[in-house]
């Protein structure tokens, strides 16, 4: 794949000329609108270069892709054993906040995603053509927490600061070549999706890994079947926490809205925070490339195509409660579907919200006898996030396939054969029986490898072992993803929010996570009742104080759950620490603490703290507080016995003294 408009050795740039490579720039520039504009600044970009680098020898690159963001950087160029990251802000004299973001964000995503640039001395450079030059300070921008900053004039002194000719030069070709395998953040992928990207684009292809290309292939397959032979279909695509399941479930809606049109592929949620983060996202990126394209989008008419993409599954549910109507969609996705609620749980609140006094179907049945009444044919694709059930009432699988085991015996079911394997999915051997008998077993509807943390795909079995008490194996995972996923502990939470901000690099996002249980946080200043707008804080920029950077506002399980963020600080409740080696499950009700009693409960809430574990995509600080002595609800007992347990397993504790050492990302 070609990734820049142009390339050539600096030799060759500096002798071909200017027009010749305008015109090289002009034939791969899509966007005729700014054409002007933009011809100007690559003009001035290629007068200045030329003149600035002279006498060095390299390659360069103008309008190199960063596909996971949808951007290019304006200039890459190799230099013996060095590489360039290089925006231009034509015309500029000032070196903007905004603009210094983003050359780091183009440079860490070559640094963690194309993987030729793993281990290269990579330097983020912005030139503001008509800025005063400054003093740049390189150990910093060698560690990527700041950029080289130079003007049009001071390009060549400021490229001479980083080169070390001792050391072996880059292989051009090899690096040229190499693969790029970006992880985007669901937010990322949702907006590349919508604008018309393919899934390989942004996805990763690990030979080792069945990635979504494949699950996608596998639906689309299903759902073609489906549709010429006239049949009902299920498929039950699981996953490890951050595989993935959400971002294939977005994808094959888009691809199958583009396949057929009169299909209206919808994708459907009960998570309310994920559906209003995705909806703002999608509608402010419209709205953005609307204004860029020259054309005024009005943000209600954006927000009426983003939500006919992305609903929310009660107010489906709630649309065919009111008639017998034959549901426009043919292919539905209902994420994180293991939450959709019992008989008991939809009953109860039928009755106290609906007043409908006999309605005696769990959601899962409902759903199915909606999509049921079509008469010819239809697809669902359930996501299932095993062991991620974390509030009363919530089915999990099992509620699905026993729809299926006393009703709609014409429907096929495909499955993972992970489903009756893995006790998180189904742990009724009735259930596991009936869905090997009757249900076609697929291996690519698993997806089994997590890449929110593209750090460390080993990141979700530590947790799960961590979780169970298997120290012994916790241990040996820590000891393998400790260098790619940094983990830190501590008993103060200033601390905690120091280490983030030092960790966060560029436009990475940090946030304080807690358990929705966690009430004694309170005296802290962790509120775990205060709710937050989840759009604002997952999208909105470091300078607004309701945002995820200002560590104020806490996110809890119901807020996160199928979100991440790059770096969090999870503040741990008192209403799940050990005690003798075990688990205590603690509700607070009033002004004490009750134990949780009911086996189901304490599923739910050791699921709360797996779900606030797996968040992260980089990394993560685990704050224990101290206890207090005068407040009874805050003994040290609470936490003690957690921390050292943490500690055991190999992670480091961390203070103010070492914050600076021990802890420093990979770069």
């Amino acid at each position: 794949m070609k990734r820049s408009y142009y390339s050539n050795s600096i030799d060759g740039f500096i002798t071909e000329n200017n027009y010749t490579i305008l015109g090289a720039l002009s034939l791969n520039h899509t966007n005729r609108t700014l054409e002007d504009l933009q011809k100007n600044a690559w003009i001035k970009q290629i007068k200045i270069l030329k003149t600035q680098l002279q006498g060095l020898n390299g390659q360069i690159y103008f309008e190199f892709a960063i596909p996971r963001m949808g951007k290019r950087v304006d200039n890459i160029v190799i230099i013996d054993n060095t590489l360039f990251v290089i925006e231009f802000k034509v015309g500029s004299n000032t070196y903007g906040k905004n603009a210094i973001e983003q050359v780091i964000d183009y440079t860490l995503d070559l640094k963690n995603f194309h993987e030729g640039s793993h281990h290269l001395k990579l330097i983020p450079v912005l030139v503001a053509t008509n800025a005063e030059q400054v003093d740049n300070l390189k150990e910093e921008i060698e560690a990527l927490d700041d950029v080289a900053k130079c003007n049009e004039q001071t390009i060549k002194e400021t490229i001479g600061l980083f080169l070390d000719f001792s050391i072996s030069k880059i292989d051009i070709e090899k690096w040229e070549t190499s693969t790029y395998k970006p992880t985007p953040t669901i937010v990322e992928a949702a907006q590349a999706l919508y604008k018309g990207h393919n899934v390989k684009e942004i996805s990763r292809s690990d030979s080792g890994a069945i990635n979504l290309s494949k699950t996608t292939n596998c639906l689309n397959r299903i759902i073609e079947y489906s549709k010429i032979n006239r049949k009902k279909s299920i498929c039950f695509v699981t996953g490890v926490p951050g595989a993935g399941k959400t971002l294939a479930g977005l994808n094959i809606a888009n691809e199958r809205m583009k396949t057929d049109e009169d299909e209206h592929a919808v994708f459907l949620s009960g998570n309310g925070p994920l559906v209003e983060v995705l909806r703002e996202a999608l509608t402010r990126d419209a709205i953005k490339e609307a204004k860029i394209e020259g054309i005024r989008l009005k943000k209600k008419d954006a927000e009426r195509k983003t939500n006919a993409f992305i609903q929310n599954i009660h107010h489906f549910r709630d649309e065919y409660l009111k008639s017998e109507d034959i549901p426009r969609e043919k292919v539905v996705v209902f994420d994180e579907a293991q939450r959709a609620w019992t008989k008991k749980q939809v009953s109860s609140f039928m009755k106290r919200k609906k007043g409908i006094e006999d309605f005696d179907m769990s959601e899962p049945e409902f759903l199915i006898n909606v999509m049921n009444r079509h008469k010819d044919w239809c697809t669902v694709v359930c996501l299932i996030g095993g062991g991620q059930e974390i509030n009363t009432g919530e089915a999990g699988l099992e509620e699905w396939v026993s729809t299926f085991s006393h009703k709609y015996k014409d429907w096929k079911i495909y499955y993972s054969n992970l489903i009756v394997k893995n006790t998180n999915y189904l742990k009724s051997s009735i259930y596991k029986n009936f869905i090997e008998s009757n249900g076609f077993s697929e291996k690519e509807l698993h997806l089994s490898v997590s890449v929110r943390s593209f750090r460390s795909e080993k990141l979700s079995s530590f947790i799960y072992h961590l979780l169970e008490l298997n120290k012994s194996k916790a241990q040996d995972l820590f000891q393998e993803i400790k260098n790619d996923f940094p983990i830190g502990l501590t008993r103060d939470l200033d601390t905690a929010k120091k280490w983030l901000r030092n960790q966060a690099k560029g436009s990475e996002r940090i946030g304080l996570i807690s358990s929705s249980g966690a009430r004694r946080l309170r005296p802290l200043g962790i509120n775990v009742k205060n709710e937050i707008s989840a759009p604002n804080w997952f999208l909105n920029q470091s300078e607004d104080i309701r945002s995820s950077y200002f560590l104020e506002d806490v996110a809890t399980e119901f807020d996160i759950q199928g979100l991440e963020i790059d770096w969090a600080c999870l503040a741990w409740g008192a209403n799940f620490h050990l005690r003798n080696n075990k688990w205590r499950h603690q509700a607070f009700k009033g002004t004490k603490w009750m134990n949780i009693n009911k086996e189901i409960d304490k599923d739910y809430l050791k699921n709360t703290y797996r779900v606030l574990l797996t968040r992260s995509r980089q990394g993560m600080v685990i704050y224990l507080p101290e206890g207090s002595e005068i407040d009874h609800t805050r003994p040290k007992e609470f936490h003690d016995e957690t921390f050292n347990y943490l500690k055991d397993i190999g992670i480091t504790t961390i203070d103010n003294t070492i914050l600076n050492k021990a802890f420093k990302t990979l770069t």
